[in-house]
């Protein structure tokens, strides 16, 4: 038996969801590993709602495996499934990929350029490297591997021989056919259900139902490969088997017990999974937790096969921020590893991490990254000084480390916005980095880059990869000598103010203090004076002072925070664009 260590992480939905599951293993497989399970289908890219299939039950496996259990955590990559579609926005496909539909995705050819043998294994390979950056171990079963070796040669005989039952089951959630209108508004649901979580299963075949009967199994087709088949007749004694293909007539006549050229259906083929494999845990999305879906039907149906339905939480959705400006080649939604080329592993599992399955939440391309940065940076130096609240430290803990130790980090983690400002303002230049980032902390400045990455790359990649060309910033290589000659004499005092407190405040706090501190100095107030002491005249006369130094400085209302840009322009240029 495993020796049980104690969690401190005794707060949060994880670990209450470990303490049933731990609970459940031993009444059903004591003494075995506790199995959890997702599946995940690579019929295209395998995006960021994918990923909560297998956030889930990792984090769950994980804090088991923290308290001293054993655990597998299995992914089923379902690369046996039929080819529906031909996905848009994906490189080196066109309309000539519609003659494989209906194929398994690995006899489809892999898109045009691609190193991989085929369609599937060049969608898993890019989720198999962002688990592994993520820091997610698991066992990667193939159902391609499993079907076409015969592994569950037992388990279709079973299912064949016990057809009536599960026809029984299905019958209870078959409905007859809707009007017109409401078919085609299901067929619209559907196509948006899709298109926000890009299930493999969406498509949920009951079997084959003909004049001989209904079967839950689908051969592919010997002649064209596809599963557009119906089973004509089958001998439970023999196991003979003859199916008609209806795209080509090709008809054919095999025995079961010897034939591995087919799949369970879907409704059949999952929770006979379960049982195989003696799954405690798998989630399920909101497309296969409602009435009459797979997870609620499978779960009557993994009897036959001698097995129990696991826990399964229904997970949400997971929506994008700012998806309108990401390239239009890369088609659809994000996948995890566009997400883990902004952000840092640690912030990304955080952001599963502290929400409940069912709670939706989304994941920031845009703007919005600097602001859930900023919120991370603050949660991670509360845990540090023992302020933050005891769940809020179970989610730190479960995005920055795993029971196997802590994933690799940022040695000097400096403000994202603030990299983020600087990558804008250098476009990378290393030299210019260096010297802007240096001088940020006058008394523990920076050595080398190496000391904020990977942070400072993140932060470049969002820059180049997610900020409009006329959201960038461009500093002014002269000054507006227009506009300097139409300032006031208090706008000329600002001005005279700040290029005289440059050299005493050269620093981000320091600059920080200065920019603030000229609005109050002009309206007599001592530039430390707090926003309680102030009228609320003065930020408006800040705002005024502020947008000045952009049009000075960027021919712009707005842009990087000012002691962010001003350090980047450098003493001598801003004295210079500021009219010295």
């Amino acid at each position: 038996m495993p020796i049980v260590a104690q969690s401190t992480e005794t707060t949060d939905w994880v670990s209450r969801f470990a303490d049933e599951v731990i609970e459940e293993s031993e009444r059903r497989a004591p003494g075995k590993p506790v199995v959890v399970a997702s599946g995940l289908s690579p019929s295209g890219p395998i995006h960021l709602g994918n990923l909560r299939e297998v956030m889930t039950p990792h984090l769950v496996a994980d804090e088991i495996r923290r308290r001293g259990h054993e655990v597998r955590h299995l992914i089923s990559w379902d690369d046996y499934d039929r080819y529906r579609k031909v996905p848009g926005g994906v490189e080196g496909t066109d309309a000539s990929w519609a003659e494989h539909i209906g194929k398994p995705l690995t006899s489809v050819p892999a898109p045009a350029g691609s190193p991989y043998p085929n369609w599937a294994e060049h969608f898993k390979a890019a989720m198999i490297d962002s688990l592994a950056e993520l820091g997610v171990e698991f066992d990667g079963i193939s159902q391609t591997a499993q079907y076409t070796s015969g592994v569950y040669r037992e388990q279709i005989l079973h299912a064949m021989k016990h057809r009536g039952d599960i026809d029984a089951i299905l019958e209870q959630y078959r409905t007859k056919k809707a009007p017109a209108k409401k078919q085609q508004q299901k067929a619209v649901d559907a196509a948006e259900l899709e298109a926000e979580e890009g299930s493999g299963a969406a498509e949920e075949d009951d079997g084959s139902s003909g004049s001989a009967g209904y079967f839950p199994y689908k051969p592919f087709c010997g002649a064209c490969g596809k599963d557009l088949t119906t089973v004509t007749a089958y001998d439970d004694d023999t196991t003979e088997l003859t199916y008609v293909c209806t795209e080509d007539g090709f008809t054919e006549t095999v025995l079961l017990s010897e034939f591995n050229r087919g799949k369970l259906v879907w409704k059949v083929d999952w929770p006979m999974r379960w049982a195989y494999e003696g799954v405690i845990f798998e989630p399920s999305g909101v497309d296969h937790s409602s009435p009459g879906s797979s997870f609620q039907v499978g779960g009557q149906i993994v009897g036959i096969f001698g097995g129990e339905r696991p826990i399964g939480p229904m997970y949400a959705f997971v929506g994008i921020s700012g998806m309108a400006k990401m390239s239009s080649s890369k088609g659809g939604v994000p996948t995890p590893a566009d997400a883990l080329q902004i952000m840092e592993p640690q912030l990304l599992r955080w952001l599963y991490a502290r929400r409940r399955p069912n709670q939706s939440f989304k994941i920031a391309f845009d703007q919005e990254i600097q602001r859930l940065y900023d919120e991370w940076d603050k949660l991670d130096a509360k845990v540090a000084d023992g302020s933050a609240l005891p769940a809020d430290v179970a989610a730190h803990s479960r995005a920055v480390r795993t029971a196997a130790g802590e994933l690799p980090r940022t040695p000097r983690p400096l403000p994202y916005r603030t990299l983020a400002s600087v990558a804008d303002i250098t476009a990378g230049a290393e030299d210019q980095t260096l010297r802007i980032l240096g001088e940020l902390d006058p008394a523990n400045p920076l050595s080398t880059l190496d000391e904020v990455r990977p942070r400072l790359d993140k932060a470049e990649a969002w820059i180049n990869t997610h900020v409009p060309a006329d959201q960038r910033t461009v500093v002014r290589d002269e000054p507006d000598i227009d506009l300097l000659k139409s300032l006031d004499e208090p706008a000329r005092q600002s001005l005279r103010l700040l290029i005289d407190g440059l050299a005493d405040h050269w620093s981000l706090d320091g600059l920080s203090h200065l920019v603030y501190g000229v609005p109050k100095v002009q309206a007599g107030f001592s530039a430390d004076a707090t926003a309680k002491e102030l009228p609320p005249e003065i930020k408006t006369a800040q705002r005024t002072f502020f947008a000045l130094l952009y049009h000075l400085l960027v021919s712009r209302d707005t842009g990087p925070r000012l002691p962010t840009l001003l350090l980047a322009v450098g003493q001598e240029r801003v004295r210079s664009l500021l009219g010295e």
